[in-house]
């Protein structure tokens, strides 16, 4: 292993830090939206939505964590090997490899309960259609 290995992962780690802030912020914008819909209307439908993005908060947050905690983790197995401590750095970097893993499990879990939030408003559309046939 040599120093360009770990430095591999620094665009992917970044690029993947980056999609993750923007589906946060994302997230941010639709909370908002509901709480004012909240306030004006108080339906199943958002009731429904709220415990879905507080789920998708929590998942996106601990996202967030292990994929900064993977790019200091790789960030340190350059600089073990910089130092010449090969072995150690071998294994910080794996732990680093193995958080994102993680990180990228978390994401696939997020992926699906976002999906669970589209049936929910889909579902609201059927059954106003439903009322109004």
């Amino acid at each position: 292993m040599n120093l360009t290995t770990p430095a591999l992962l620094f665009p992917a780690i970044s690029l993947l830090l980056l999609a993750y802030t923007n589906r946060f912020v994302v997230l941010a914008q639709l909370i908002r939206h509901l709480h004012v819909q909240y306030k004006d209307n108080r339906e199943d439908v958002v009731i429904r939505q709220i415990a879905n993005l507080r789920i998708r908060i929590t998942l996106i947050r601990r996202m967030q964590s292990c994929g900064v905690s993977s790019f200091i983790l790789c960030s340190v197995s350059m600089l073990l090997i910089f130092v010449e401590m090969i072995l150690p750095a071998q294994y910080v970097f794996g732990l680093s490899l193995l958080l994102l893993v993680l990180s990228l499990l978390f994401s696939l879990w997020e992926i699906a309960i976002s999906t669970k939030a589209i049936e929910i408003e889909l579902e609201d559309i059927e059954q106003n259609l439903k009322r109004h046939l």
